[in-house]
């Protein structure tokens, strides 16, 4: 194996903050932000962002908040902290310890991910480091959509680095540029390739006004997941969509864990519900996830409205950031917004909820919905991918039509009326969670890596290349 020793320590990562720049209103103010934070010293970059009226800022360790906030005092701006950036869940990162655990010392495996790795702590790292498992590659910014980074090309310095690390086996992530030259780079040394499915990338059109294009879109994935040797799926109901597109028919599941230290009943507080300004009898209904219309943002709201209409009490809070926001605060002016929450932050607020609403039907799994049935928390659900293979209908919570408002608000109204049967779906969903351990997940991708490569030896055998 041409893997690299663990090193003894490893660099301080830089500190990722966010604050609240209310009075920033046009593109001039931008570069007036931008400009004073990055005059502080110990500060390596600074971005804004208009739409959500912040500034992310990245500095080293030693840096403190109120001397980033007298900067932007100085500049003319006032501003307080949000919260630190956490990067969000990775499905990559829990598998890296089992692989290493487990050894593998006959077999290299090369990850390429959808951008480059930025969330990894010391140990991860240096798993990444003792793996190989990580290469970086140039990726840039979707226009808009700045936490989307999308790597561009595999050049030479990147294809040299993977003909030293001489994999066994290859795994894509996403179906970008890069991961389509990785799979030819495969090929064409006739290593198996393993694709995972995070994405259901051809649904994203119709929120945009583009569902034209969508079999396009569709007719893109095939190519590329039908080049690959086989597929992992979150769940079961992604599998078969996967089957129904014809995407790939050698499909295997490598499903979520759920980080129970962060997701448990006992992680409700009701301090810091009040903090909020929720009594203790007010039935809040959560939203979680990236503020972005693909998520249901408007179903969401169009079905709270239908509970306004019908009197129903009720509260709403929406835990999570993103470039929809503005929109989002809109059509729910009395609904309280925490921003980003992460690690056991979001496990307080996940637990603090009454009812989680997910009206999304982009997932292929659903974290969100795992991670407030583990809190006991009781999810609404859109009867799509991810969800359906979570939640048992009418015994661990309620699988809707997607779309169907009326359905939605309903489905809502009961559990908002009755708390018994809150606390009864809560907890047969507490219990559903409980077969989802990293563990025994990602046995299963380390079973298809080998099957993958037994394979792929057989097939060299007998002259199939």
């Amino acid at each position: 194996m041409n893997a690299v020793a663990l090193r003894d320590s490893a660099p301080t990562d830089p500190i990722h903050s966010v604050f609240a720049v209310p009075t920033m209103h046009c593109g001039g103010c931008m570069g007036k932000v931008e400009r004073a934070l990055a005059a502080v010293p110990g500060v390596e970059s600074a971005r804004a962002n208009l739409t959500a009226r912040s500034v992310e800022v990245v500095h080293a360790d030693g840096v403190d908040s109120p001397v980033l906030v007298a900067a932007l005092a100085q500049a003319g701006f006032e501003a307080q902290p949000r919260l630190a950036v956490e990067a969000p869940p990775s499905a990559v990162g829990p598998l890296l310890a089992p692989l290493a655990v487990a050894g593998f010392a006959c077999m290299n495996v090369m990850l390429l991910s959808v951008s480059v790795w930025s969330g990894a702590d010391g140990t991860t790292r240096d798993l990444f480091h003792w793996l190989s498992a990580m290469i970086g590659v140039p990726a840039i910014p979707i226009p808009g959509r700045s936490e989307f980074r999308v790597p561009i090309m595999l050049p030479p310095r990147v294809r040299r680095n993977l003909k030293e690390f001489d994999p066994h086996v290859v795994h894509v992530s996403s179906p970008d540029v890069t991961a389509h030259r990785a799979v030819t780079w495969a090929r064409r040394r006739k290593l198996p390739v393993l694709a995972s499915v995070h994405t259901r990338f051809e649904t994203y059109p119709r929120y945009y006004n583009l569902a034209f294009i969508e079999p396009f879109v569709e007719a893109i994935l095939r190519r590329f997941y039908r080049r690959c040797d086989a597929l992992v799926a979150p769940s079961e109901s992604m599998a078969q969509v996967l089957r129904d597109q014809r995407m790939n028919y050698d499909i295997d599941i490598w499903s979520r864990g759920v980080d129970r230290e962060n997701f448990n009943p006992g992680r409700r507080d009701t301090a810091w519900r009040q903090s909020l300004g929720f009594a203790d009898d007010d039935i809040v209904i959560g939203f979680l996830g990236r503020l972005v219309m693909e998520k249901g943002l408007d179903v969401f709201s169009d079905t709270i409205d239908q509970l306004v209409r019908k009197g129903v009490a009720h509260k709403v809070m929406v835990v999570g950031e993103g470039p929809a926001r503005e929109w989002f605060t809109a059509r729910l002016p009395h609904a309280v917004f925490t921003g980003f929450q992460g690690g056991k932050d979001l496990g307080r607020a996940v637990g603090s909820m009454d009812v989680l609403f997910n009206p999304s039907i982009t997932e292929t799994f659903g974290n969100v919905t795992l991670e407030a049935m583990a809190c006991a928390v009781p999810v609404v659900a859109a009867a799509a991918t991810g969800s359906q293979s979570l939640i048992d209908d009418q015994v661990s919570g309620r699988l809707i039509t997607p779309g169907a408002v009326r359905q939605f608000a309903e489905a809502l109204r009961v559990y908002v009326e009755d708390p018994a049967l809150r606390a009864k779906h809560g907890a047969a969903g507490e219990a559903r969670s409980l077969d989802f351990s990293w563990d025994r997940i990602n046995q299963a991708v380390a079973d298809t890596y080998v099957r993958l490569i037994r394979q792929k030896a057989k097939d060299r055998a007998k002259g199939k290349g």
